[in-house]
């Protein structure tokens, strides 16, 4: 099991396979209370992470829009909530 620590930055896909893993588990009829408390917070802060990646990446990103004049400008990415 891999779990994300201060010492070694996880990247987003190792996080999100992480979350498959520990849903699975959680899944399990045989996972005790302590081990399911345990998972479930290691699944908050892998949540958590990925939030944060995500929030920087769309923070790079940035749009080339072409004027009417033909130019090309560039925009920040502005995401569009759901």
């Amino acid at each position: 099991m891999k779990e994300i620590n201060e010492n070694k930055e996880m990247i987003l896909e190792e996080a999100m396979k992480r979350l498959d893993e520990i849903l699975a588990s959680l899944n399990q009829e045989n996972v005790d209370l302590d081990e399911a408390m345990k998972l479930y917070e290691e699944g908050v802060r892998t949540v958590a992470f990925c939030q944060k990646k995500l929030t920087e990446a769309e923070r790079k990103i940035s749009l080339l829009k072409i004027t009417s004049d033909g130019e090309l400008v560039e925009e920040p990415f502005a995401a569009t909530e759901a």
